[in-house]
């Protein structure tokens, strides 16, 4: 390993580190958009669980009331 670094060195270097944080950067945004259809499709499922539900009871009372 050597021990200094000459400046084309470093410049080559800061551009690998660049191009990789540009990756990042790529793949953080593509994770975002993920989560935020994630979270869309989660509100969606609570949503249609509790109108099942709720017809559940209202079907579930009118039945104990027609009995009565």
């Amino acid at each position: 390993m050597r021990s200094t670094w000459t400046d084309e060195r470093l410049d080559d270097f800061k551009e690998r580190v660049e191009q990789r944080f540009d990756k990042l950067e790529a793949s953080v945004d593509r994770l975002d958009d993920r989560i935020d259809a994630l979270q869309q499709t989660m509100i969606n499922g609570f949503i249609a669980i509790m109108v099942a539900m709720f017809t559940g009871f209202v079907g579930l009372a009118g039945l104990i009331l027609t009995q009565m």
